[in-house]
């Protein structure tokens, strides 16, 4: 037999550097001396024998049997055999009993609750994204609009005709149209995806993973979702995996204990097991466990066109402490677990100068740097979901309005580090189930308070600095939490008050995308405070502006409570008319306001008008020309800004010219007129 995973395979394996190691691992249809078959490849140091079991050899064992090409590796061609087969690897452990176990490099998985393997050629779907790809190399993200759309794909919609099917899933061909059409007028940008990776329990939800280089049988073939990721890209949707490195299930076919020993996972039972969750966790330690792994986050983009990773249980991977009553110190006495800490370096690092994808970190942790880069000290995360931010937002908001002046600083301290790392702003499906409730049920009040409550709390959740997520059905304020098992409640956007929610939070993702100083948030400069001390009335004002000036600036004045506010006075930074171009009521037609020339909130202007119960408006700041000593000081600004934010992201010294919008230059020379 001609070996196929060759020296330098095995050398790049062992140091934990194969990127590509998914070319090799597993099961390959490739020719051999003229002859076309199956070519499988293994890794288990500690098996005694192991042989094939297939459709093609009736599930005979001993027919197909591998042969050890050194210390670890297990090889075996079997000519004739073809795409479509179902396989599984059979294993004598070291103390002689035997178990059958799924291929960890499977690329395609038969339906839950079987679970082999199955022969599959991913390469020759014919993708029509190169435009976006060619893009997406040059740009980069944290100067761009990025508002998420957080989807389970099994319970987003049913399929009602499938009457006979209990699951009534939509398949991924259908879904990338449906969801497609669907986002692209709400105004998101990306899509991310909870549970692809291959998993046998439906309610886990896709994060307990048994294939870590395999699409989910239940929507449908690879194929089908390398469809969905293109159909998505050619119509301007990125697309988010959910992956899940630090943990994996103690099914018997999967990887616990795959060769007999603890492979995969610890050996040490300090270390082993995450107890609260009844799950394996992986050895990073070992070079090939941590070679898998990124072999997968790289699969993963190249195969698949994925353009970031939404890292699942970050904090669990960083402290040997994280769900344990015992834990193993590391050799320094601390609890971080210094593997993980290697691990994510090494992959970020590669990821990020390799594609122009990049991780998300869902942590919890109160370590710094985690998207700092890895050249400056950091983890090189291009993301951290911020859960402080979703913590003190979703506390603020469940409390009744008569008490959230007691609570004011929740929504305000978030601001004295939001520029620390670079966030993304989550409320997502951990927030509404389990008895959480809905977004729409943890805000006091009738129905009226509810709806008005919640399209301030989004407004200013937009407003905010950061990037946006938000989980599905939340957007029209599902009234039920989330349950995998069931469809999004759609009808309710029938009803006017959730339609009216479902425009608000439209209306805010457009305006979001079109205005640059909402996505600009790198530096400290793109935020200024108004009045961040309103705690009587529970109101909110705040200026995103471009570090050195005010055109293209929004003001954001967000009403927590259920009380009118006539006449209502707020601190404006120039001269001139001020357009308010959002409300979260529905007949809230633009207002121009002419700032009166008298102090207010410590600025030189004050806009008065009238604020209704729970309101949120958005003003537009009058462009106004600079003068030559106005440019001069610009130009100062300007290069500090520069720098600040070639610091946040890594190099990039690119700020992106924030040009006027449309609506203010339609008054640029009225504004010029009155300034002089």
């Amino acid at each position: 037999m001609e070996r196929f995973f060759g020296d330098l395979d095995r050398y790049l394996f062992h140091h934990g550097t194969h990127y590509e190691l998914y070319n090799k691992m597993g099961a390959h249809i490739r020719e051999e001396n003229g002859v076309r078959g199956v070519h499988f490849v293994l890794w288990a140091p500690n098996a005694r024998a192991v042989c094939v079991l297939s459709d093609g050899n009736g599930w005979t064992p001993w027919r197909d049997i591998m042969q050890k090409m050194d210390d670890a590796i297990w090889e075996l061609f079997v000519p004739g055999m073809c795409e479509g087969v179902k396989y599984k690897y059979l294993i004598v452990r070291a103390d002689g009993s035997e178990v059958e176990k799924t291929d960890p490099f499977m690329f395609r998985s038969e339906l839950r609750p079987s679970n082999a393997a199955v022969v599959e050629n991913i390469e020759s779907y014919e993708w029509g994204d190169g435009d976006w790809r060619k893009v997406k190399a040059k740009e980069n993200f944290l100067e761009k609009p990025m508002s998420v759309y957080e989807v389970h794909l099994g319970s987003w919609k049913k399929d009602l005709e499938k009457w006979w099917d209990e699951d009534k899933f939509l398949d991924y061909r259908r879904l990338a149209h449906e969801l497609c059409e669907y986002v692209q007028y709400m105004g998101y940008t990306h899509v991310e995806l909870m549970g692809i990776c291959e998993y046998p329990l439906d309610a886990s939800w896709g994060y307990q993973v048994t294939g870590y280089f395999c699409p989910t049988a239940r929507y449908g073939s690879p194929a089908d979702f390398m469809y969905f990721v293109d159909y998505m890209h050619k119509n301007g949707i990125g697309v988010i995996l959910d992956w899940v490195p630090a943990h994996f299930p103690k099914d018997e076919f999967g990887l616990a204990e795959f060769d007999g020993t603890p492979l995969y996972e610890y050996s040490d039972p300090l270390r082993a097991e995450y107890p609260e969750w009844g799950t394996k966790a992986f050895d990073l330690g070992k070079k090939e466990v941590s070679n898998f792994l990124i072999a997968s986050a790289f699969f993963w983009v190249e195969k698949y066109h994925i353009d970031a990773l939404r890292v699942d249980a970050v904090a669990a991977m960083l402290y040997n402490s994280f769900g344990r009553q015992e834990w193993r110190p590391n050799m320094y006495g601390g609890n971080e677990n210094l593997e993980s800490f290697e691990f994510f370096k090494h992959l970020n690092s590669v990821l990020r100068q390799r594609t122009s994808a990049f991780l998300i970190a869902e942590d919890s942790s109160i370590i710094a740097g985690i998207t700092k880069p890895v050249s400056q000290g950091g983890l090189g995360f291009g993301l951290k979901w911020n859960m402080g931010w979703m913590n003190d937002t979703l506390t603020y908001i469940k409390k009744d309005p008569v008490f959230r002046k007691y609570h004011h600083w929740l929504m305000t301290h978030t601001l004295e580090y939001i520029f620390d790392e670079n966030y993304i702003l989550v409320l997502s499906h951990d927030e509404v189930v389990y008895g959480k409730g809905s977004m729409w049920r943890k805000i006091p009040g009738n129905r009226l308070d509810k709806f008005g409550g919640l399209k301030t709390c989004y407004t200013m959740m937009m407003g905010h600095p950061g990037k946006k997520l938000l989980f599905m059905g939340q957007d029209f304020a599902q009234e039920n939490e989330w349950n995998f098992r069931e469809s999004l409640d759609w009808h309710l956007c029938d009803d006017e008050g959730h339609r009216d929610v479902m425009n608000c939070y439209r209306t805010l993702l457009h305006i979001y995308k079109e205005r640059p100083v909402l996505h600009n948030d790198t530096g400290k400069n793109t935020f200024e405070w108004i009045q961040s001390g309103d705690v009587d009335r529970s109101i909110f004002s705040f200026i995103r502006r471009n570090p050195w000036n005010y055109n293209n600036a929004l003001i954001f004045v967000c009403n927590f409570t259920p009380i009118d506010r006539w006449n209502m006075g707020v601190g404006a930074p120039l001269a001139g008319v001020y357009k308010r171009i959002f409300s979260t009521y529905p007949d809230g037609n633009p207002l121009e306001i002419t700032a009166e020339e008298t102090l207010c909130d410590g600025r030189p202007y004050r806009l008065t008008f009238d604020l209704r119960p729970f309101e949120s408006a958005i003003f537009e700041v009058p462009y106004v020309e600079s003068t030559p000593e106005e440019l001069a000081k610009e130009k100062k600004v300007r290069a500090a800004a520069k720098r600040e934010h070639k610091q946040a992201t890594g190099g990039s010294d690119h700020i992106p010219q924030i040009e006027p919008h449309p609506e203010q230059l339609k008054g640029g020379k009225k504004q010029k007129a009155a300034k002089s």
